[in-house]
């Protein structure tokens, strides 16, 4: 099985401009990201719309991909850098560019998904801890519900599912509750389909481009990790992810 990992990386952000040049640590926030990655996966690319990125990647020693400033999402930036990439691949494993806490066990996690023949899509959750209860309902935490065959069955920003007569203080220890964590795999025929799709109801309600694809039909197998990751939206989340870098 052939695998490439894009890592989409644009330059604009609302809340947190430029980014991927961000500074964590001694390194910038792409560099983070490209050398976990590289160290699971041979084959890796930087998938980004401006050139001060590629130039970062370049200084670095990574390699990077110049795409569109048009892309809804950085699934679709993924599917351009796969098809500017030489060569062929049987997998594609997407990671964002602010995801610097990325682990080899998501990574190889979400590859055994795909011992599995079937398996279109690939995703991670993480089990939400009695003591993070809150995220239970926090809409900015995404929950997943999956199958017996730790299928997806539904993403919300809603806690999924609802518990009937029991005190929603109770929720978390009478049911374990996923988060999902928003990297993903793709058969390299998958990627291409999903990219193609039009917007759907349900993503258009929930801000959920994965719940696109379970409407048009695919599967997404979820495997589960123990270990979070920290993206980096905000000032704040650069704040706090300086601090752990310290620690480590």
């Amino acid at each position: 099985m052939r695998v490439a990992a894009i890592i989409p990386a644009r330059y604009q952000s609302t809340r947190l401009p430029a980014k991927p040049l961000r500074m964590l640590g001694s390194k910038s926030i792409i560099e983070w990201v490209y050398e976990a990655v590289h160290a699971v996966i041979e084959d890796v690319v930087v998938a980004t719309d401006d050139q001060r990125i590629i130039d970062e990647v370049e200084r670095f020693g990574g390699r990077a991909i110049m795409t569109s400033t048009a892309h809804r999402s950085g699934t679709d930036r993924c599917a351009e850098a796969l098809a500017k990439m030489e060569g062929k691949y049987d997998v594609v494993v997407n990671v964002q560019g602010d995801e610097p806490f990325i682990r080899k066990e998501h990574i190889e996690a979400l590859l055994t998904c795909f011992t599995n023949p079937a398996t279109q899509i690939a995703t991670l959750a993480k089990p939400i801890t009695p003591d993070e209860a809150e995220s239970i309902t926090n809409p900015n935490c995404v929950k997943v519900t999956t199958d017996c065959n730790n299928r997806a069955l539904y993403f919300s920003r809603s806690a999924i599912p609802y518990q009937r007569d029991v005190a929603i203080e109770e929720w978390a220890t009478r049911h374990t509750y996923l988060k999902h964590i928003g990297i993903y795999a793709f058969r390299a025929g998958a990627l291409e389909a999903v990219t193609a799709l039009e917007t759907s109801p349900l993503e258009r309600a929930e801000k959920l481009e994965q719940l696109r694809w379970l409407e048009h039909g695919y599967h997404i197998s979820v495997a589960t990790t123990d270990y979070a990751t920290i993206g980096i939206d905000t000032p704040e989340d650069l704040a706090r992810a300086e601090e752990l870098i310290k620690q480590l």
